[in-house]
């Protein structure tokens, strides 16, 4: 009995650290805790204490990643991305870029890797291609393609 506390502590412990270092959605932080918890209960209230203390918070990891990845990546890639470390999507909707934002980080992005416009159709798929791996929809990518190298920019 005195053996499980000091376990569970130890479990409390290691959350804190994880969690102190950076942001962690709840099935990442789960999934770095699994192998060193008893059983599923054990784990189960850890996490529900971090989540009700609101030291750990899937809506404040989307809000973080998304701050960081926007700015080269598409709404697709990050989408993928945050459902992939267990995110729901009502948080990814509610924190993704809009479409106007996205536009002008993808032109940031063409300008940035290719410097000037495609001189070529061969270019121009090597372009489109970079983008869409990116994660920029189709129509992002084509409209980017046509508004990144204007003189007055987005």
């Amino acid at each position: 009995m005195s053996d499980k506390p000091h376990t569970e502590k130890s479990l409390r412990v290691r959350a804190m650290e994880m969690m102190s270092r950076r942001e962690m959605s709840r099935l990442e932080l789960q999934r770095k805790l699994a192998p060193h918890a008893q059983d599923e209960t054990e784990l189960t209230r850890v996490l529900d204490e971090f989540a009700n203390k609101n030291w750990q918070s899937d809506e404040r990891f989307t809000e973080m990643w998304v701050r960081g990845k926007s700015a080269k990546h598409g709404r697709l890639r990050l989408q993928q991305e945050l459902a992939a470390k267990g995110v729901s999507r009502d948080i990814i909707a509610e924190h993704l870029p809009d479409s106007e934002s996205e536009l002008h980080n993808a032109c940031e992005v063409l300008r940035k890797k290719f410097r000037q416009p495609a001189q070529n159709i061969a270019e121009k798929q090597k372009q489109m291609r970079f983008m869409l791996y990116r994660g920029f929809g189709m129509d992002t990518v084509q409209a980017a393609l046509k508004q990144a190298w204007l003189d007055d920019g987005i």
